[in-house]
């Protein structure tokens, strides 16, 4: 592992109508859209997706590494996250992440040792950890001429 802090960049790039794509060095574009909460589409990624899915994918990387480290035999894991979105102080904010996990192990193995290691990966996933972090806004403003038309 490279030593902290580490960096990473997105960029959404868009138009007044459509979908949005997302960039980021040596990774495909996603596009996004707001999700039919939002009178959206739907059937894109959406920011509230890409947030719940991000939970799922760091707990089962997180587990991988856990595993690792404890020398857990494992067969396979399954995660689903349900996030819920809610008004607090007239602020929407996810207020629950609902994680379920279906861990295989082969027989024989210990299931005190599997548990631990799931409670492990819950303490150190760290987009779970992260998701109290305070934002920073930085701005710019282009102003582009669009011709009249006659």
């Amino acid at each position: 592992m490279k030593t902290f802090p580490h960096e990473y960049a997105v960029t959404a790039v868009g138009l007044p109508d459509g979908d949005l794509e997302l960039r980021a060095d040596r990774l495909p574009a996603l596009h996004s859209a707001p999700p039919a909460e939002f009178d959206g589409p739907g059937d894109r990624w959406s920011p509230e997706t890409l947030l719940v899915a991000a939970v799922a994918d760091c707990f089962a990387l997180t587990f991988r590494g856990v595993a690792r480290a404890l020398e857990l035999p494992w067969i396979s894991l399954r995660c689903e996250v349900s996030g819920t979105l809610d008004r607090v102080e007239r602020v929407s904010q996810f207020t629950r992440f609902r994680i379920r996990v279906y861990l295989s192990v082969r027989a024989g193995t210990s299931e005190a040792l599997a548990r631990r290691a799931l409670e492990k990966t819950e303490h150190g996933c760290l987009i779970v950890n992260s998701l109290k972090a305070t934002s920073e806004l930085e701005t710019a403003v282009e102003t582009v001429r669009v011709p009249q038309l006659a």
